[in-house]
């Protein structure tokens, strides 16, 4: 199996998008002891005990960053999109201003709560 490194994203983007990314990726990190990163779908994946809870990629209309939230239909807040999405949920972050950082680690620790209260099973 070919294991890819995780900060060739990273890389490759330009700025401002490149700065935004790599600071979503150490408050990501930083959320919890547990939380590894990886790569899937050309993506940076973060995963809690192997199993995935989050994606940052990029909106093809704005080009801007986001959050992807894998179990997103069970959280709940304002700034989260839906879309046409079955269960997944964004945040969109612009790259020009400070980031939200309350926001994204309420949410993140949303995420991260649904694997640890076994709302979603690890194995």
């Amino acid at each position: 199996m070919k294991v890819i490194d995780p900060t060739v994203f990273y890389q490759k983007q330009n700025e401002p998008n490149k700065s935004c990314f790599l600071a979503l990726r150490s408050i990501i990190l930083n959320q919890d002891e547990n939380v590894s990163e990886t790569v899937k779908y050309g993506m940076p994946c973060f995963c809690y005990f192997n199993k995935a809870f989050c994606y940052l990629w990029t909106d093809k209309k704005s080009g801007e960053p986001y959050i992807l939230f894998v179990e997103g239909e069970y959280l709940n807040h304002a700034e989260l999109e839906k879309g046409s999405r079955a269960r997944m949920k964004i945040l969109k972050v612009n790259p020009n201003i400070d980031l939200p950082l309350n926001t994204i680690t309420q949410l993140l620790n949303s995420a991260l709560d649904l694997y640890k209260n076994g709302t979603i099973k690890i194995k």
